[in-house]
């Protein structure tokens, strides 16, 4: 079994220190996935602050540390990197934009040099990009150069989810015809999560349309310029005919209603609750309000970034997309800006493809 050397950019917290900080399931760092799958070993690591280089030496005996990246890649020759820096390349505790004219796009940036670079396989960070116009360089790049590609999105690769998934694609709510997510949360940080899990567990259908909003209600977006990342609420139209909302409350639980039942994620992926039509003749069945709950066989977590990284092993290894492919996380990126252009709009829906590339969100 061929073991993969990864490099990874960016030695703070999902690079090797965020396991210290309770999530679960572990292991939830790139480095500790590394070293608890047989397939991934890390290669270098990579990072400007001299103070991380040193840390992450002690924590994970790692010497081939650098402080540039692309020297890295070319010492090393890693399978896989993994960038896992911030998004607009500022360091915490930075919160917005300095000024109007910033367009820092980190992950963007190192995505695109890393595919050109001819690195195999790349994990980025989300959201993979802060505008559209640096999506589409993102997209173009890796298409080009063969790159296996997945972002940090990660309920698409957790196995509760999965299980969630597998019940509605084989029909157990009959056919789906609406999926919402519930909880408040930022635009860029925190809906790229929940519109692609929303996307994800309906089986990944074209997302035609959007409407939303971010807050404050009256914020004018100048410039093509947001200088934060927004608290911001959203509609989708799927292109099967599911509609999704974004309800600002509970803590994040997904529901897919369909036509025979409903199911419902809870506790932020904890459990999941399956209710169904009983059995009965066709006046009963219309109703809704005597949905009863049925049986439903959860699963023991596995770590969502192991799956993800030895999702992108796989993909390399068989030929067949990643569960994250470009394709998919460009598409999901642009249904998370369009909500901020439909606030722009009024709250109009907007259709997507978006007609402008150029509108930059700032986040973390």
């Amino acid at each position: 079994m061929k073991t993969y050397r990864v490099g990874i950019i960016g030695l703070g917290r999902m690079g090797s220190t965020i396991d210290d900080e309770g999530h679960t399931p572990l292991p939830y760092s790139i480095a500790a996935a590394c070293r608890a799958s047989e397939r991934l070993e890390i290669a270098a690591g990579c990072d400007l602050l001299p103070e991380r280089r040193g840390d992450f030496t002690r924590r994970w005996r790692v010497h081939a540390v650098y402080e540039d990246y692309t020297e890295m890649v070319r010492e090393e020759r890693p399978d896989l990197v993994a960038v896992c820096t911030t998004a607009s390349g500022l360091q915490k505790p930075a919160r917005e934009a300095p000024d109007a004219s910033f367009r820092g796009d980190s992950h963007a940036e190192l995505a695109v040099a890393l595919a050109e670079m001819g690195v195999p396989m790349i994990y980025v960070e989300k959201a993979m990009a802060s505008s559209m116009a640096a999506a589409d360089r993102i997209r173009d790049a890796v298409k080009k150069n063969g790159t296996v590609f997945n972002t940090g999105v990660l309920r698409r690769f957790d196995n509760r989810y999965e299980v969630v998934r597998n019940a509605v694609l084989r029909g157990d709510v009959g056919e789906p015809r609406a999926a919402i997510h519930y909880a408040q949360s930022s635009l860029m940080h925190g809906h790229i999560h929940s519109i692609d899990t929303l996307s994800w567990l309906i089986g990944d259908p074209a997302i035609s349309s959007v409407r939303g909003e971010i807050a404050p209600r009256d914020y004018v977006i100048e410039n093509d310029h947001i200088p934060y990342d927004p608290t911001a609420t959203y509609e989708l139209m799927f292109e099967n005919g599911v509609r999704a909302w974004s309800i600002p409350a509970a803590g994040w639980e997904y529901e897919i209603i369909g036509t025979e039942g409903t199911i419902r994620s809870l506790n932020n992926g904890a459990g999941a609750s399956l209710r169904r039509v009983p059995p009965g003749d066709g006046h009963e069945r219309k109703g809704r309000s005597n949905w009863e709950e049925a049986p439903f066989d959860f699963v023991t977590p596995k770590s969502t970034v192991v799956s993800c990284l030895e999702d992108l092993v796989n993909a390399y290894e068989t030929g067949r997309k990643s569960l994250g492919n470009i394709e998919t996380a460009h598409h999901i990126t642009e249904a998370c800006i369009a909500v901020a252009e439909s606030h722009r709009r009024g709250g109009a829906w907007v259709e997507l493809p978006l007609a402008g590339r150029d509108l930059y969100i700032w986040h973390v």
